[in-house]
């Protein structure tokens, strides 16, 4: 069983200088917002998918005045797996004045990975490191627009199959090409034939993508299914359905026929519109509860129990594919939920071999937790270690390590 043993951060966003050091079992990190609780936690999460959840843009996460400053920022962990430990470094630097504002932008940053000091790409990372995060824009998977659960089914399939991380970022390349010729056709200033190269990589990539899709759907399906009833929804008959825009077939040779299909139908519709109208950019699935849409239809608290029965059953399909649990992160995540369902959630969450998780309200984790757990508060970009006595231990905050040693 794997779980980080050591966080390091220099720069990133307001924890400008932090070292701390990780067991196993359940750590909560509390204090009033804006300390630096979701930034310790998105930090951890960057190891595993190799990208904010949060930001918009990477220079976000560089710390401003350090940005100013021409200097790096830096996530350093430390996995200890069951057959070796990794050593992750994602390292962001500042690009010089001249070079940002030849991108129009006041400053802009240069990402560079490392795994046991070797250089490697994103695609390399995920999957190396496993991670869920229970997040309070959850309630998003339920109620929000379609890609929020696409990105769910990504990061999933991603970090339990590496090849579907690299499909699926070649099947995003061919869109933009496809997209771009489609803009081309419509202004008369390419041929229709020219299609024929980007339909076929189009077909072989997004086939493929689909059906990995439809194949981990149906488990998350089976598993969140369970946990939804465990958290009360024993008298709601829950439905997951997936539904991609071009329809499934027996096999995955039979949906690339399926494919071709559905882009000749769609071919009048794209020149009008100039974008590729079938593919697993236009994807979804669906909740419902006794046959009423949720996304159109939950009240809160039910997008709010699918939201965390969706996240319980995205841990559970990792665990069993990668054959270990991943590093369990609930942000801020039990506080529109009554008690009852608190305690089933950190009970299922307790159950994996590393959980980090913060809170505004300590009462609701230490009441569950009591002396089992590791506290720590959260206060201006510190970390401190702090006894249910409420006597504060010494502060972790510590000045920049230097960037050679953080290059180990």
């Amino acid at each position: 069983m794997a779980y980080l043993s050591r966080l390091r951060l220099t720069n990133f966003r307001n924890l400008t200088g932090l070292d701390l050091e990780l067991s196993p079992g359940v750590s909560v990190y509390f204090g009033p917002n804006a300390q630096g609780k979701t930034t310790l936690l998105e930090a951890v999460y960057l190891l595993s998918i190799a990208r904010s959840f949060r930001a918009e843009n990477e220079r976000e996460l560089v710390n401003f005045e350090a940005a100013r400053a021409g200097e790096q920022a830096l996530v350093d962990g430390t996995v200890e797996g069951k057959d070796e430990r990794l050593r992750v470094i994602v390292g962001y630097q500042t690009l010089s004045n001249a070079a940002a504002a030849s991108n129009g932008m006041d400053y802009s940053v240069r990402k560079e990975i490392r795994v046991n000091r070797l250089r490697r790409t994103a695609a390399d990372l995920v999957g190396a490191i496993n991670a869920v995060l229970f997040s309070a824009l959850d309630i998003e998977l339920v109620m929000g627009a379609p890609a929020g659960r696409r990105r769910f089914l990504d990061i999933l399939i991603s970090q339990a199959d590496n090849r579907y991380l690299r499909s699926l970022q070649r099947f995003n390349k061919v869109l933009q090409q496809r997209n771009q010729l489609l803009r081309l056709l419509r202004d008369g200033r390419a041929q229709t034939g020219e299609l024929a190269f980007w339909d076929d990589q189009l077909i072989l990539e997004g086939s493929w993508v689909t059906w990995r899709r439809h194949e981990i759907m149906g488990e998350v399906a089976a598993a969140c299914l369970r946990h939804h009833e465990s958290l009360g929804g024993e008298d709601e008959r829950l439905a997951l359905e997936y539904r991609p825009s071009v329809p499934l077939a027996a096999s995955l040779e039979e949906m690339e026929a399926s494919f071709r299909q559905a882009l000749t139908a769609a071919a009048p519709r794209e020149r009008a519109q100039a974008l590729t109208a079938v593919g697993p950019h236009r994807d979804d699935f669906d909740l419902s509860i006794n046959g009423t849409d949720m996304g159109a239809f939950a009240s809160r608290g039910q997008a709010r129990t699918l939201a965390l029965s969706l996240r319980l059953a995205e841990a559970e399909v990792l665990a069993a594919v990668r054959f270990e649990g991943p590093i369990v992160l609930l942000d801020d995540a039990l506080s529109e939920i009554d008690r009852y369902r608190r305690h089933r959630v950190l009970e299922k969450a307790s159950q994996y071999q590393q959980v980090l998780i913060t809170t505004t309200d300590l009462e609701q984790v230490s009441g569950y937790f009591g002396a089992k757990a590791a506290y720590h508060q959260v206060d201006g970009g510190t970390v401190t270690p702090y006894d249910l006595e409420g006597h504060g231990a010494n502060s972790l905050e510590i000045p920049a390590f230097a960037a050679e040693d953080a290059r180990e």
